[in-house]
């Protein structure tokens, strides 16, 4: 069934960091979300981080998402910043909560 998706999976290529920035100017940026980010515009430093490809704000951004109760959000992030650790907990937590939601749906049907 999966076979169909790419390698990548599901995100948008368009939200995949800009090739071609200047060192210096991945940094101008970085500092410039990590400012944002403190300030608390998740959103803007996120669109920086993305552009920038910048792993550590991807993370916190994610986990900022994951705190307000965004998991797929949160997973964006992490796939994004290749946390591969983040991403197989999330994974597995949503796999374990998918599991939980189709028994007791199975245990309903049984009752009627």
């Amino acid at each position: 069934m999966f076979e169909r998706f790419p390698t990548d999976g599901l995100i948008k290529t368009a939200d995949l960091p800009t090739s071609g920035l200047e060192p210096d100017r991945k940094v101008k940026l970085n500092r410039r979300g990590n400012e944002l980010f403190n300030g608390g515009d998740t959103e803007a430093a996120r669109r920086i981080f993305q552009t920038t490809g910048y792993s550590d704000g991807l993370i916190r951004v994610g986990d900022r998402y994951l705190g307000d109760r965004k998991p797929i959000d949160a997973l964006k992030m992490y796939r994004l910043a290749r946390d591969e650790k983040r991403t197989e907990a999330l994974v597995a937590t949503a796999a374990i909560v998918i599991q939980k939601m189709l028994h007791e749906n199975e245990e309903q049907i049984e009752r009627q």
